[in-house]
C-alpha cells in the first residue's frame, strides 16, 4: 500500500506519494487548500493509501504557532472525513527550504509546484523511518542471543 504526504499552507496543499513498498516519495500535485476534501476524495478513490502523514509546522523549539493550530485543526477535519486511512503528524522542518534548494522557483507555478516538492521532503523523511525501524528490528532479532559456530 502506498503512503500520501500533504504540506498543507493557507492557501496551497503540496502532496507527495510513495510507491507501493514504500521506499520512495515523489512530488504528486500540489492543489488549493480549500480544495483538499476533494482531493483526497478522488486520491482514496483510485490509490490505495494506508496512511496519510501531515506537515507538522512547529518552531525550532518545538513550540506551536498560529499555523502549527489551523494545521492541526485542518487535520483533525480530514481524519474525520477519511477515517479509513490512518493519520500522522511528521516534522516539516526544514522542508520548504530544501525544496527551494533543489529546485529555486522563477515563476509563481514553480513557487506552487514547491509546496509538493517539500511534502515529498517530509514522506521521504517518514519512509526513512519506517525503514530505519524495520531494519533496527531485524538487526536485534538477528544479533540478539545467537550463538555463532566456528
Amino acid at each position: 500500500m502506498k503512503n500520501l504526504a500533504l504540506d498543507i499552507g493557507d492557501v496551497w496543499t503540496g502532496t507527495a506519494i510513495s510507491d507501493a513498498l514504500g521506499m520512495f516519495a515523489r512530488p504528486y500535485q500540489t492543489v488549493e487548500t480549500k480544495d483538499l476534501v476533494l482531493f483526497l476524495t478522488t486520491v482514496l478513490q483510485k490509490e490505495p493509501i494506508k496512511a496519510v502523514v501531515v506537515g507538522h509546522p512547529t518552531t525550532m523549539r518545538g513550540t506551536k504557532t498560529a499555523q502549527t493550530i489551523k494545521v492541526e485543526e485542518k487535520k483533525q477535519e480530514l481524519e474525520s472525513l477519511f477515517a479509513q486511512v490512518e493519520w500522522l503528524f511528521w516534522d516539516e522542518s526544514y522542508t520548504s527550504q530544501l525544496a527551494e534548494e533543489l529546485k529555486p522557483a522563477r515563476s509563481k507555478e514553480e513557487k506552487r509546484q514547491s509546496h509538493s516538492i517539500a511534502a515529498a521532503y517530509i514522506l521521504s523523511s517518514y519512509l526513512d523511518h519506517l525503514q530505519f525501524l524495520k531494519n533496527g528490528s531485524d538487526d536485534n532479532l538477528d544479533n540478539e542471543g545467537e550463538d555463532t559456530l566456528a
